[in-house]
């Protein structure tokens, strides 16, 4: 990591849980960057977007150099070696913001940033630093902070969606019918519902529903709901005073041990450590 001189900065935030209903800010912030700073090569277990205010810089990724000035983005998806580095004679500054969760692939999608073309010239939007500087305005660990960052964070998004030309896929029939049982999902996902519920109610058949959303989210219909219900049993774990047993009924379980199971399966750990390593609430 390169040392920072005494004319430039860094100022970040790095959440210490990770979790959310459908979107989790990882960090974010601002640097003025020195001569040469680098970073990597290396990979992000989540999506980083950079926007470019002053200065130059290079993108590396996938065997491609990009490179990047004042007005332009880069994004580093999750999985992907990349290395970035500043001008010798001209150091960039950027704002950025780093995030995942179970909606970040499908807003990513409708955004012109693709892993083929993960730069973007977005000069002359001066939106973008100021919903990136509102993010880590509002930094923070408590719940409320939480909810502030990603309420900033679909800000950002919105305006990153909105440079789609004509949004042809927001407005393509299959991401309507995505969008309507993602909103089925958040309404009744305490209920009992099941695949043939969301299918039902958005009026396709179980199978058309299972190819968009592999579609769209690389990912079944199923494991979507499942991840969406653990998350919402992280959120009450961390922040509610109710058992295993209340917490697993509350999103959509009636079996205590089953939800553990699944529990496991996705957060790696049971519910009653993952309440332990948080130290929020004991059963």
């Amino acid at each position: 990591m390169n040392k920072l001189s005494n004319d430039t900065y860094k100022h970040s935030f790095k959440p210490k849980i990770r979790e959310n209903l459908g979107l989790t800010v990882y960090n974010c912030g601002f640097q003025k960057c020195e001569s040469g700073y680098t970073w990597g090569p290396a990979l992000r277990d989540h999506y980083l977007i950079h926007y470019v205010t002053a200065g130059k810089g290079t993108y590396k990724v996938n065997n491609n150099i990009y490179e990047v000035h004042a007005g332009m983005m880069f994004a580093v998806f999750e999985s992907s070696v990349v290395s970035y580095s500043a001008d010798e004679k001209d150091p960039w500054e950027y704002y950025w913001v780093g995030f995942n969760g179970a909606d970040a692939e499908r807003l990513v999608k409708l955004s012109p940033l693709r892993k083929e073309a993960p730069v973007l010239n977005a000069k002359g939007n001066d939106v973008f630093q100021s919903a990136l500087l509102d993010i880590y305005r509002n930094a923070g660990s408590g719940p409320a902070d939480e909810a502030r960052m990603v309420g900033y964070l679909y800000l950002f998004l919105s305006h990153l969606i909105a440079l789609s030309a004509g949004n042809a896929k927001y407005s393509s029939s299959s991401a309507v019918y995505v969008e309507n049982a993602l909103k089925f999902i958040r309404y009744n996902y305490s209920n009992k519902i099941d695949i043939c519920d969301i299918a039902k109610n958005i009026g396709v058949s179980r199978s058309h529903l299972y190819r968009i959303f592999v579609r769209h989210l690389s990912m079944s219909p199923n494991e979507y709901l499942a991840k969406f219900r653990i998350n919402e049993a992280c959120a009450l774990l961390r922040n509610s005073s109710l058992s295993i047993g209340e917490i697993a009924n509350s999103v959509g379980f009636d079996d205590q041990l089953y939800f553990s199971r699944v529990f496991k399966k996705y957060k790696g750990v049971a519910p009653s450590r993952y309440v332990s390593q948080t130290g929020q609430h004991s059963d």
